[in-house]
């Protein structure tokens, strides 16, 4: 090969390795629980963390890698300090002003009780170190979460400040610990941010609400029903049948109702939006937080459901059952009687099992779904398959199951004890709605223009035609 000719390939020689760029240094003030498990956190992240502490040697385990310094040193070591400790703990930083001006401070704290204080502890420590750029984030967050990691129950960090740039930091630094950051606005949210902590269930208040004042009626309508007529009227003790034979009327009532419950919202704003053709205007407020707490209500209706079944299959080993069927099988001994096998009532009986078992079935499949872990796992027209057509289907079993269970009692006159309707006729309203307005709008006329109308189709207003020809 000659010398002005250029060889095809080209020898690849090792670089010298480039040196790694440094690690982002945070400062924590706190060596408690939280700011142990968050420091951890924050070096699997890549970070290099210091801890500030009144006594820097004796300050308990840290995590491996973790600097201890004095307040002092450590404040002026990091630009973004995460404030671990409480809040009337807050007096000694005044002393820190100087080194802490111009520092991002992260408030993670939070009260024992709502309004124990005038002011939100994030604005406290703003005024009481005014040239720091305070942001309220992180205290949403357990110490379990921050040690093990974001989960699907506590992925979410809430922040709010009144500096763009210093929320910018701390998202930043959130995001990289993989958490999904929501900003709140500026430091006057921090109020809310400190009380949503304190609050039991928020979302879970209404469903149980309405659980327990479901239970409560129609415990005590049937106990009225079952158990008062029945000692006035005839001078029977049937209070035995309070513990198992009311509860298992109670339960399969309430959670049919729920589970209707659950549609029903649906229902109401296909309905809304057929009303006013378009999906553009919002649905009334009542609606919306209705909407927005059916999972609630078909995990309460779940376990309600549940209930249900348990107390079914202890009915063959209850001592009344047992007594009943030795009595008559006795009974019918000594006259000499048999009984003829009903083919209806067979039918009946099966079919009754049958529309319960399946019923339950796809309850329980919806309740799986709605796992986070699972739904996660489901593409958006899975979940919303098995969530619509199925749940529509799991509350048709379940009502035809309640049907086949009432049979034809309800031609009987001896079935309305004080003029009242039986238990299950009341809870047969709701879902019975629920499905005969499913059914109409399921009709090709009406699901066609509700499905153009949610593809984004809005119907013109013959007012507003009106006007527009009159000004052309």
């Amino acid at each position: 090969m000659s010398k002005e000719e250029k060889p095809e390939s080209v020898s690849l020689c090792p670089l010298g390795a480039a040196p790694a760029p440094e690690q982002e240094l945070l400062c924590i003030f706190g060596t408690g629980d939280l700011g142990r498990s968050l420091g951890q956190r924050l070096l699997q992240s890549g970070y290099r963390v210091v801890y500030g502490s009144r006594r820097p040697h004796n300050c308990g385990p840290l995590p491996q890698g973790a600097q201890v310094m004095s307040h002092e040193t450590a404040a002026q070591s990091a630009s973004l300090v995460f404030l671990c400790i409480h809040r009337e703990n807050y007096d000694f930083l005044t002393t820190l002003a100087p080194q802490l001006k111009g520092k991002v401070l992260v408030d993670v704290s939070n009260n024992l009780k709502k309004n124990l204080y005038p002011e939100a502890n994030a604005e406290y420590l703003q005024r009481l170190i005014p040239g720091a750029h305070v942001v309220k984030a992180f205290n949403t967050l357990s110490a379990w979460a921050l040690q093990n990691g974001p989960s699907d129950a506590n992925r979410q960090v809430y922040l709010c400040g009144n500096s763009v740039e210093a929320k910018q930091a701390v998202a930043e630094t959130a995001s990289k610990l993989g958490f999904a950051v929501l900003d709140r606005g500026s430091l006057k949210a921090a109020r809310e941010l400190e009380d949503s902590p304190l609050l039991l269930f928020p979302e879970w208040r209404l469903p149980l609400r309405l659980a327990v004042g479901l239970t409560a009626f129609f415990f005590f309508y049937l106990l009225i029903r079952d158990v008062v007529y029945a000692y006035v009227d005839q001078g029977k003790n049937n209070s035995f049948r309070i513990m198992v034979s009311l509860a298992n009327k109670v339960f399969p009532i309430v959670s049919l109702i729920m589970l209707s419950l659950c549609y029903l919202p649906g229902v109401i704003a296909a309905i809304f939006q057929l009303y006013r053709g378009t999906k553009y205007r919002r649905f009334p407020d009542w609606l919306d937080r209705w909407m927005l707490c059916r999972k609630q209500l078909g995990l309460l209706a779940l376990g309600f459901a549940s209930l249900h079944v348990l107390y079914t299959l202890i009915i063959p080993i209850r001592y009344y059952v047992r007594f009943r069927i030795a009595a008559s099988t006795i009974s019918k001994i000594k006259e000499n009687q048999t009984s003829e096998f009903d083919i209806t009532s067979a039918w009946r009986g099966d079919s009754y099992y049958s529309m319960g078992i399946l019923g339950f079935f796809l309850f329980f499949l919806l309740g799986i779904t709605s796992l986070p872990s699972v739904s996660n796992a489901l593409s958006w027209r899975e979940f919303s398959f098995i969530q619509s057509k199925l749940g529509y289907l799991a509350l048709f079993f379940c009502t035809f199951h309640t049907y086949l269970y009432g049979w034809d009692r309800f031609l009987h006159p001896s079935t309305y004890k004080w003029y009242t309707p039986p238990g299950y006729m009341l809870s047969l309203v709701v879902p019975s709605v629920v499905l005969i307005f499913k059914l109409l709008l399921i009709l090709p006329c009406v699901d066609k223009t509700l499905t153009r109308i949610r593809q984004g189709w809005e119907r013109c207003d013959p007012e507003e035609d009106a006007k527009k020809s009159l000004l052309t």
